[in-house]
């Protein structure tokens, strides 16, 4: 098995989207205050630029889209950056591909400024929290304000700043 991550590009959206909303539909992620309800899964590649401190990657398991997350601002907060959908399909999940796709989101994170990086996730999905968890990410007891998928039921937070 070969990876790849790599930034999006256009030919990539309708793989994604299908991924994004298959993996919601898998944990109930459907409708309003869910990531893969947000206008912008519907053309990816259009909204994550580094000009804009935002980049979303896509992992390619044998040239096959199989997964993808990001790394945007969080909404009016330069400091704050946030997680955003790290989907992976069924099969290629345990192969540690969630965190190649995490540690480049951060290392990206990192090189753009940001001081902390924020997510949100549903309690279900057992294994993305270990993930986080071991990539340094704590628990909060809330969301943070500014967060548009109040169908979430775990936030989380990391600090990308050293002490």
């Amino acid at each position: 098995m070969q990876l790849e991550i790599r930034p999006i590009t256009a030919q990539d959206d309708s793989a994604i989207k299908q991924i994004i909303e298959q993996v919601g539909k898998e944990y109930g992620a459907i409708g309003d205050g869910f990531g893969p309800s947000d206008a912008e899964v519907e053309q990816m590649s259009r909204h994550y630029a580094p000009q804009y401190k935002s980049q979303y990657w896509v992992a390619l398991l044998d040239g096959k889209v199989v997964g993808g997350s990001g790394i945007a601002q969080f909404e009016n907060d330069p400091k704050t950056c946030e997680l955003r959908k790290l989907f992976l399909l069924p099969e290629t999940r345990g192969y540690g591909i969630g965190k190649k796709l995490t540690q480049t989101c951060l290392d990206f994170a990192t090189q753009q400024g940001y001081h902390q990086c924020y997510l949100d996730t549903l309690s279900s999905m057992e294994g993305a929290i270990k993930l986080y968890l071991s990539e340094g990410f704590s628990r909060l007891n809330k969301p943070l304000d500014g967060t548009l998928h109040n169908g979430c039921d775990v936030w989380m937070l990391k600090s990308l700043i050293e002490n």
